[in-house]
């Protein structure tokens, strides 16, 4: 399976919406047009209307329709973050995207008492990494938005994983529990942490995946690392999910992934009320389209 293919089932999918938070940005705009070219969705886009009209026609996208593409004028970051929001939350939408608006900005709409999309659950980033040299799409969690879980929280972000992971046509994800070593260390709360998920798992407290771990990240994705090893484990050399620590290791783990391997990402928030596209402007325009077929699908699942 490949980013590609996630795209494909995108495509399959019918009757999606996404509402984009301060649209007017280039890189945004390209995944919009890439999304509509492919018949992926349709799009409401907040923000400066003249600046977004400016750069469709900049990208020479004029071949749209009414119902596939509406512009919406808003005067401000905040007050564009605030629009796109309520238009989820009134399902006339069933994704939203972050465009070019500060993180802080558009998390305070998504996380609004009145009109937000809390759902009681944790809120974590998911990436989708298709990477050179395996067979098999790679999930990271968490990288972005929680910075070192306790052990009620990263249930939380499994379960979270385990919910997209399905959507994507993975049916029983395994799921590793990554630690510097592969054995209980009471000194290192990390595999402390890992030993509970497992047995939790194994009870069926953590339900839909199998855990196993802790596991270091060479013996989690390499049969070959693991044999070395001697580690016997339905998980080990075969993890889907690569469930990180704390927010420094997922986030240099995914920027290694990029600029050292050459991987290729789509990443999402999970656990609100529908699936949240939060990019980096460091983001190519690709990325963003992987990551909007990324949420058509979980979105299209719920």
């Amino acid at each position: 399976m490949l980013l590609d293919s996630l795209i494909d089932k995108a495509a399959q999918k019918s009757s999606n919406t996404v509402a984009v938070a301060a649209a007017e940005d280039l890189e945004v705009i390209e995944a919009v047009i890439a999304a509509l070219d492919q018949r992926l969705t349709n799009f409401i886009l907040f923000g400066d209307k003249d600046k977004i009209n400016s750069m469709l026609e900049l990208k020479k996208h004029q071949n749209f329709s009414d119902h596939s593409l509406k512009v919406i004028h808003a005067d401000s970051n905040a007050a564009a973050a605030e629009l796109a929001v309520e238009t989820v939350f009134n399902k006339q939408a069933n994704v939203l995207m972050k465009g070019n608006i500060p993180t802080n900005i558009f998390l305070k709409a998504v996380l609004n008492k009145e009109y937000g999309l809390r759902t009681g659950n944790i809120l974590s980033h998911n990436a989708v990494f298709e990477v050179p040299g395996f067979k098999r799409l790679m999930i990271i969690t968490d990288a972005a938005m929680n910075i070192a879980p306790d052990l009620e929280q990263k249930a939380q972000i499994i379960n979270n994983a385990v919910t997209l992971a399905k959507s994507i046509g993975i049916d029983l994800p395994k799921v590793a529990p990554i630690a510097a070593v592969e054995v209980v260390n009471p000194a290192m709360e990390a595999t402390l942490d890992a030993a509970a998920l497992t047995v939790m798992n194994k009870r069926g407290q953590i339900a839909g995946c199998v855990v196993d771990g802790p596991l270091g990240l060479d013996n989690a994705i390499s049969t070959l690392a693991a044999e070395h090893k001697g580690i016997q484990s339905e998980v080990a050399g075969n993890a889907d999910i690569l469930l990180v620590p704390t927010i420094e290791v997922g986030n240099a783990l995914y920027k290694s992934l990029i600029y050292f391997a050459n991987a290729k990402v789509g990443a999402i928030i999970s656990g609100a009320k529908a699936p949240i596209v939060l990019t980096s402007r460091a983001d190519s325009a690709e990325s963003k389209l992987y990551s909007l077929a990324l949420a058509l699908c979980c979105a299209s699942t719920k």
